[in-house]
């Protein structure tokens, strides 16, 4: 009842077909036959939000960076000043 009906699968032909040379353009579309079109909005999300997690990530690697060279610098300078 609830199980899609499927077609029937024609049988192939028994005689043999010779081949003809024709040349065909392959277009780049998904076998199924289905546009992409309805995968842009996510993949572009997608794409926008990694890009601002990784400038935000190295945005906070730089403070880091920052912050540890100034804490030397401060530590240098009050250890000299401590010595006089």
């Amino acid at each position: 009842m609830f199980r899609p009906k499927l077609p029937d699968v024609p049988t192939p032909p028994s005689t043999l077909i010779p081949q003809q040379h024709h040349h065909q353009q392959h277009s780049s579309a998904p076998a199924a036959g289905r546009s992409l079109s309805p995968y842009a909005g996510p993949v572009a999300v997608v794409l926008v939000g990694g890009v601002v997690l990784t400038a935000l990530l190295a945005a906070v690697a730089i403070t880091a960076i920052s912050v540890a060279i100034a804490a030397v610098v401060l530590r240098s300078l009050l250890n000299n000043a401590n010595r006089r």
